[in-house]
């Protein structure tokens, strides 16, 4: 779809739009797939002054009723031919969640006349966390804060750029990022499914992509698969997606693809925080996630609040023209993630280099205390990374006696043969304190993935006794 046709068909839905009764203020659900008519839906709703909201179409009936009430949505745009959660709900559930408003097939189009005036600071998208405990969460954003997202991008966007976009659309990675699109004139490029290296190579050649987002893994099946100099000639740049690249790793990916990889931190409140540069070593790339980006600033606290020193582990808190405006309809929940003075308590920990760089340590209820010690699951994670036989990891911490916690390593083997607790726990000490080693050793085919991709923990921890796995 040319940005021509995007401007056309959005103008004709918004019309539709306008006759089903949405105006300004309104939320607009979408409850597609990533697709050109998700595209389409999204810029029909701001152009009228609605507030766009993605609905992840792997969510299941609970999720989407629990987003549908949380928003107050006016109205849902769905597919009739996608076999969906959406399409197990029944009307008079859908009429009770919509106020007896609407349901909108995705394929209905019309005419429609004059935008009106929209504020930088009228509500524009609403992005809901992944939801796998309690209520969702919806992030919102105002037209300021998806324009600053232009400004804080730095190397990842560049004019006429093709970006292969791997998250799905409702999430932060497409939802916050419709201005950057349209200023830099983007292409984003869905994926081909089911992933493999094969087709992707292809695909990459074949649509010029120019920035890619792939898991470590996916990078590694790629340098498998891919030989010679130079095999995707418009590709300048990638990301490592989801969980720490080993060195060799990056070297490699630079060296037969003359790509430079660098790693982005953000989450659903702030779609932009730190980065790497295309020009720090490996090891900056691998451990780090680089500085703030344009924009934006991170500070380190005690629970107190009190800032900590260089070097020291603290609660990650961050600041900037990106940050939300605050979640949905939900003002205490607001008031818990955001300071007095208008900082972001992320949750997660982390330190300072003495050059500035940010170094994530894990999320703070992922720590554990092992006799007394504190274990930061990231940084196990990252050295079980540089292992051989280790394609995918995740660590957690689990109740034992007299010592506390123990940790429990989920490992998907990069090959045959798999590697062994012993392997492990010999590789862990020798870059980290012994205790930090894992006690536990789980093979798995593959790590369970919330609906926005993330290592799912509470799935981990929950199947801990099931005899399919290996323990």
């Amino acid at each position: 779809m040319t940005f021509a046709e995007w401007d056309r068909t959005s103008i004709s839905l918004a019309g539709e739009l306008r006759r089903r009764g949405v105006g300004r203020g309104d939320v607009v659900a979408i409850g597609l797939p990533s697709s050109a008519a998700f595209a389409i839906c999204y810029v029909a709703a701001v152009r009228i002054g609605a507030i766009a909201t993605g609905i992840n179409t792997r969510l299941g009936r609970r999720e989407i009723a629990g987003i549908l009430r949380q928003s107050a949505a006016r109205l849902l745009i769905g597919d009739v031919t996608t076999d969906t959660a959406i399409e197990t709900i029944e009307q008079h559930e859908l009429d009770e969640l919509l106020g007896a408003r609407s349901v909108l097939d995705a394929t209905t189009q019309a005419e429609w006349g004059k935008e009106p005036g929209i504020g930088r600071h009228d509500p524009a998208v609403i992005i809901w966390t992944s939801g796998t405990t309690g209520a969702p969460k919806g992030a919102w954003y105002d037209h300021a804060g998806l324009e600053a997202a232009v400004h804080s991008s730095g190397v990842m966007s560049a004019p006429f750029d093709r970006r292969l976009v791997a998250t799905p659309f409702a999430h932060a990675g497409y939802m916050a990022k419709v201005w950057d699109q349209i200023a830099w004139a983007i292409a984003f490029i869905v994926p081909p499914q089911p992933w493999s290296a094969a087709s992707t190579a292809l695909f990459l050649r074949e649509e010029r992509v120019t920035v890619a987002s792939l898991v470590p893994t996916q990078w590694a099946k790629m340098l498998e698969h891919e030989g010679g100099h130079r095999p995707f000639p418009h590709l300048r740049l990638g990301t490592s997606a989801t969980a720490p690249a080993s060195p060799d790793l990056i070297e490699q990916v630079q060296k037969r693809f003359e790509v430079p990889l660098v790693v982005r931190y953000a989450m659903t409140e702030s779609p932009s925080i730190t980065g790497t540069e295309i020009n720090e070593p490996p090891h900056i790339q691998f451990r780090t996630v680089g500085r703030p980006q344009a924009g934006m600033d991170i500070r380190l606290v005690d629970d107190l609040g009190a800032a900590v020193p260089v070097g020291e582990v603290g609660n990650v808190e961050v600041h900037g023209a990106c940050l939300m405006r605050g979640y949905w309809h939900d003002e205490e929940t607001t008031r818990k993630a955001l300071t007095d003075d208008g900082w972001l308590r992320t949750g997660d920990l982390g330190y300072r280099s003495p050059r500035g760089h940010l170094l994530l340590t894990g999320r703070r209820g992922e720590m554990y205390i092992r006799g007394g010690y504190n274990v930061y699951p990231l940084e196990v994670e990252r050295v079980l990374s540089t292992h051989l036989l280790v394609g995918e990891s995740a660590v957690i911490g689990i109740p034992a006696p007299v010592i506390g916690e123990i940790g429990v390593a989920f490992v998907v083997p990069s090959g045959d043969p798999a590697p062994t607790l012993e392997d492990l726990r010999d590789h862990v000490r020798s870059e980290l304190a012994d205790y930090k080693a894992p006690d536990r050793l789980v093979l798995l085919e593959a790590l369970p993935r919330t609906a926005m991709m993330k290592v799912d923990r509470h799935v981990l921890v929950a199947n801990l006794n099931c005899t399919t796995y290996n323990i």
